[in-house]
């Protein structure tokens, strides 16, 4: 059973750190064996929770054909034929790879168009939560790239409705590109945890003059320092925070134009570890190709250039499962941020460095590979191991401990990201531990 204990999540009672991946189209372009054949990749890559659209445009359906609602309406779901069958199976394969559904109840758009309203969401709210609220690996996701703005007393009905009808399913919202749930909803009970979607655009695209441009005066814009997000987001409310939607891998720059250049699995690595280093509770991955499970079927969006089957061992997502296994070594739920351990960083966009403390340890991402130097007396223990991870591979190099705090990355060929960790002793046995 998954659940809220402070500001992270729990399952079965330990604490759970949220590594998900982003599969929108799941339901609708893939067939049922391809569910199962995915959802047992990503379990080996890692990843814990899979974020997934139930009807993502209009007249959805499976790959038999078979739709999700009749003639479009919330109020209707189409029980007659198999779709709301297959999710179920979907939701039971998921659980045999202990990975949690985060379903989006339908994407924004339906809710701009006024085609959910708070009278039909409750209605579809409580269809879902009669046949799905068994289950404990379900999260339900309000949202879906739309601010809660549009129509916030639909939102909230709906909301209060799955959280009376199922209250032990966590509900979230998935809000729009360089926002917060927490924009709209803080405090609010029917809301389990926030959500950032901190985008796809790089410092250099604030506006594009594109509709998903933040026009709105209260939208901060952080460039590509998601970690802001969450430090801003952990300290005006008490839930805990995912970035549920950073730059996708092999996505290009801004979304809209396949001409600029394409995210890296190195950079996505820098948004998972900046987010997680920061406090947050969990991280997303995404890859441009299994977002929209791209396989030749409708039109192919924003310069994808492979098809799903192929993506799903990008590199990227290989290498997600090193930063919550490291997490988890560190004690992540009872860690804080620790920016005042550091000394001299004053270094600008990818220069600056992000650090949390764990349990008996001290965790600095340098995605630039620089220098770190520690203010040790400032730790909550005494370092008696050192380490260099090696993000990209997950390898560990123990090294000696500094006299000065100082601590300077190996250096090879081009640029490399780092993590240094410092550790007291029972902790370094976990680290050293495979």
């Amino acid at each position: 059973m998954l659940a809220v204990k402070d500001k992270h999540f729990e399952r079965d009672g330990k604490p759970f750190f949220w590594l998900g991946d982003t599969c929108w189209m799941m339901f609708g372009r893939m067939t049922p064996e391809e569910q199962r054949l995915y959802l047992h990749s990503r379990h080996l890559q890692g990843f814990n929770v899979i974020q997934a659209t139930l009807y993502h445009e209009q007249d959805y359906a499976d790959r038999r054909g078979h739709a999700a609602l009749v003639d479009g309406d919330f109020a209707r779901p189409n029980e007659k034929d198999g779709y709301w069958d297959q999710v179920e199976q979907a939701v039971r394969w998921a659980a045999e790879e202990e990975i949690a559904l985060a379903l989006v109840l339908c994407w924004g758009d339906f809710y701009k168009q006024g085609l959910i309203t708070g009278e039909s969401g409750e209605a579809y709210a409580r269809f879902l939560a009669g046949r799905f609220g068994r289950y404990d690996n379900i999260i339900w996701m309000l949202g879906g790239d739309v601010r809660g703005s549009v129509c916030p007393d639909t939102f909230r009905r709906i909301g209060r409705t799955l959280k009376q009808e199922s209250p032990n399913q966590l509900v979230g919202y998935h809000p729009f590109g360089r926002t917060s749930s927490a924009n709209w909803f803080a405090g609010e009970e029917w809301l389990d945890f926030h959500m950032v979607q901190s985008g796809h655009r790089d410092r250099s695209q604030r506006t594009l003059g594109a509709w998903d441009d933040n026009a709105v005066a209260d939208e901060e814009w952080m460039g590509e320092e998601n970690y802001r997000y969450i430090w801003r987001d952990t300290q005006r409310d008490t839930k805990p925070v995912v970035d549920g939607e950073p730059s996708y891998e092999e996505i290009p720059h801004g979304l809209h134009d396949p001409s600029r250049p394409y995210w890296t699995a190195r950079e996505v690595r820098r948004y998972a570890w900046w987010s997680a280093l920061a406090g947050s509770a969990g991280f997303t991955y995404g890859h441009n190709s299994v977002m929209q499970v791209w396989c030749g079927i409708g039109t192919p969006q924003f310069g994808v250039r492979r098809e799903w089957k192929d993506a799903v061992s990008a590199e990227g997502a290989g290498e997600m499962r090193f930063m919550k296994e490291t997490l988890e070594k560190a004690d992540f739920a009872n860690g804080r941020s620790a920016q005042d351990c550091l000394i001299g960083n004053d270094g600008e966009e990818d220069r600056f460095l992000v650090a949390l403390e764990g349990s008996g340890c001290l965790l600095v991402y340098s995605f630039l590979g620089n220098a770190v130097h520690v203010a040790e007396d400032r730790l909550a223990f005494t370092p008696e191991r050192a380490y260099w991870l090696n993000p990209k591979t997950g390898s560990l190099a123990c090294v000696e401990l500094s006299g000065n705090g100082i601590y300077t990355p190996p250096q090879g060929e081009g640029l490399q990201d780092f993590v240094l960790i410092l550790a007291a002793k029972d902790a370094a046995e976990r680290f050293e531990k495979a």
